[in-house]
């Protein structure tokens, strides 16, 4: 026996529009097409713009270093190829060393971000260039790998770029007026005296080439501050756990008596780190020992780091 309402109904009924096509209600929703993914053209647009904006202030910055006005013809800005070349080569493999090895370790990240600087007073046109992590990264080896990577590569470019630059440099009479003065690292003072026979009384007139190296050497030993999220800080927490928060509270400290004995733009540094923040988020496996690799890495980045820091970066003639 069948319900009263459903007699004579037909178990599957098929109601029509009289033209064969069913009526609105009865048909199925549209699908809804999801919005599309971020093209790889988009991922490339940004990076691209700022690489481009960066390549044009580091050749004003390269232009004006040689003497030459940049706005006094339409090639005159090319006389800072040497220079902006070098630099933008230094730093880029330096940003691709951490993309590669987080790539490795499938940890996600944007591509390098330059940021352009106008060329006076920022004489060399550019505040550098980073990467963003868009994924943890929660491995200690993982950590002190991307971290090191980074610096390691464009050390290498920049070392490269001290032995040519200072072959093509020259040595000047030391002048009595007003003057910039550059610091020496321990390599640079190495590389220059296997390069070149500098008189008495005589100072090297740096080629454009060889300022970039130097450029890069400074960057380098920055990087490797092992204080908060800067690549020193990655690999110095890596190591050291938690304990490497003594470590950067004490490399603050340094800074701070660095920049009131001398430069100061080691004040300027220890502020910006200091509001960063000294600390480093934790990982996962901190406890997991370190392998050989990346104590040898470790290593190496310490080495890099003594090699290239420099107590007094900048100096001025008659200070």
């Amino acid at each position: 026996m069948s319900a009263p309402w459903t007699k004579d109904v037909p178990a599957d009924p098929v109601v029509s529009n009289g033209d064969g096509s069913l009526p609105a209600w009865s048909q199925e929703p549209p699908a809804i097409e999801p919005k599309p993914a971020p093209t790889e053209a988009l991922r490339w647009r940004l990076p691209l713009l700022l690489f481009v904006l960066t390549v044009l202030t580091t050749l004003m910055a390269g232009a004006m270093l040689k003497g030459v006005d940049p706005f006094s013809s339409p090639f005159a800005i090319l006389a800072g190829f040497p220079f902006s070349a070098t630099l933008l080569s230094i730093l880029l493999i330096h940003e691709m060393g951490h993309y590669l090895t987080a790539r490795h370790y499938r940890i996600q990240s944007t591509l390098p971000y330059f940021i352009p600087a106008p060329p006076f007073p920022f004489i060399i046109g550019t505040f550098g260039a980073f990467i963003r992590m868009k994924s943890p990264i929660v491995e200690r080896k993982a950590l002190l790998e991307v971290g090191a990577a980074g610096p390691i590569a464009g050390f290498i470019v920049a070392v490269l770029a001290v032995i040519l630059g200072l072959q093509l440099s020259t040595t000047v009479k030391t002048s009595l007026g007003g003057g910039m003065i550059l610091g020496e690292p321990l390599l640079f003072r190495a590389i220059s005296h296997w390069l070149m026979t500098i008189p008495p009384d005589s100072d090297v007139l740096l080629h454009p080439i060889a300022f970039a190296g130097w450029i890069g050497l400074f960057i380098t030993s920055l990087n490797l501050l092992p204080i908060g999220q800067l690549d020193g800080g990655h690999i110095g927490y890596a190591v050291f756990g938690k304990r490497h928060r003594y470590i950067a509270l004490m490399m603050v400290g340094i800074l701070i008596g660095l920049g009131a004995l001398g430069w100061k733009g080691w004040l300027f540094w220890a502020v910006l780190v200091s509001f960063l923040g000294i600390g480093h988020p934790p990982v996962m496996d901190e406890h997991v020992p370190l392998g050989r690799r990346q104590l040898v890495i470790a290593w190496t980045a310490l080495i890099i780091f003594l090699v290239t820091f420099m107590p007094l970066p900048i100096s001025f003639i008659g200070e």
